[in-house]
């Protein structure tokens, strides 16, 4: 129930009802509702501004869980990447030491990728240094699971010829034990035989009877089989394969040819003097990877350890050489 009003009339000192019109009462109205209408305004503005809808709520709950999912990843990934790097590590120090490999160069394993636009399709969100660090991390390591897939079907392949690299190592000493005359002239600083001067000898001395039968130490091919090197007189160079070579000097006599395969134990010459020596005797040489070395660690499939220990230790004294 509206009140009614009254107001002091000054000239008649009395009170007088007060009369409201239509119009009045409506543009009071309309004025209440006008500042409503504004004052709500401001507050939805406000909210808006500064408040987060239920929508934008949703959406920055599903952000955080996306981002928690990919930094989870990250840490998987991490966790993948160190197992990776021990197979690495066991694939260039294990595997491909046992079969005599060259280790895959870190280079190409850690190899990026070309191109700065690779990931633009991931810039101009909200966490795209995530996403980008992520994609990154990813496509690194499914690149170096691919190099060591590779690596590792090289090492099956390697594995399945370790018969024929076992075949091919020298292994056996040229001529029989019960031929030698004494111990053998071994590897390292020795006093050359004709100019009596300090050299080093690049091979093992065996010396033995003239026309002793000289033997190839492991399956190969006749790389050379002549007498054109220069000091090492009639001799034969074999090639093994798998970066091994071998080498037979002063024979007096050839038994194989350039070009002709040979299996280990295969008669390849005869023991003599030709060339730069002194006496009979086969001067015998092992190179691998173009690098001449010590014979003595070839012998394992010819002496006991009670044997090779006495070698080893007759062939080291400093002695002269047979060439």
């Amino acid at each position: 129930m509206s009140k009614v009003k009254y107001r002091f009339n000054t000239k008649s000192l009395t009170y007088e009802k007060v009369k409201v019109s239509f119009k009045q009462r409506a543009l009071q109205v309309l004025s209440y509702l006008a500042t409503g209408i504004v004052f709500a305004a401001i507050t939805i503005w406000l909210a808006n501004r500064f408040l987060p809808s239920p929508m934008q709520k949703k959406q920055n709950r599903e952000l955080e869980v996306v981002k928690l999912q990919y930094e989870l990843l990250n840490k998987k990934m991490n966790q993948v990447q160190t197992v990776l790097n021990d197979l690495q590590d066991r694939d260039d120090n294990i595997y491909r030491v046992i079969f005599e490999a060259e280790p895959i160069a870190n280079s190409i394993r850690k190899a990026g990728f070309g191109g700065s636009d690779r990931y633009k399709d991931l810039e101009g969100y909200e966490n795209s240094e995530l996403m980008k660090q992520t994609t990154m991390t990813l496509d690194k390591i499914t690149k170096q699971l691919y190099i060591q897939s590779k690596s590792y079907d090289d090492v099956i392949k390697m594995a399945k010829g370790k018969e024929q690299l076992m075949a091919s190592i020298p292994a056996i000493m040229p001529i029989n034990n019960k031929n030698l005359k004494h111990a053998p002239s071994g590897y390292g600083w020795r006093t050359h035989p004709v100019y009596k001067t300090q050299e080093f000898h690049p091979g093992m001395d065996f010396t033995a009877e003239q026309g002793t039968p000289i033997y190839a130490t492991g399956d190969g091919v006749v790389e050379r089989a002549d007498a054109t090197a220069q000091g090492y007189g009639n001799h034969v160079v074999l090639n093994h394969g798998y970066g091994y070579q071998t080498l037979y000097g002063h024979m007096s006599k050839l038994a194989t040819t350039a070009g002709k395969k040979v299996k280990r134990g295969d008669l390849i010459g005869y023991v003599g003097s030709t060339g730069l020596s002194t006496g009979p005797h086969v001067h015998y040489e092992v190179i691998k990877n173009g690098e001449k070395v010590n014979p003595i660690n070839f012998y394992y499939n010819d002496l006991s350890p009670e044997e090779y220990q006495i070698m080893l230790e007759l062939s080291s004294k400093s002695t002269q050489s047979y060439d």
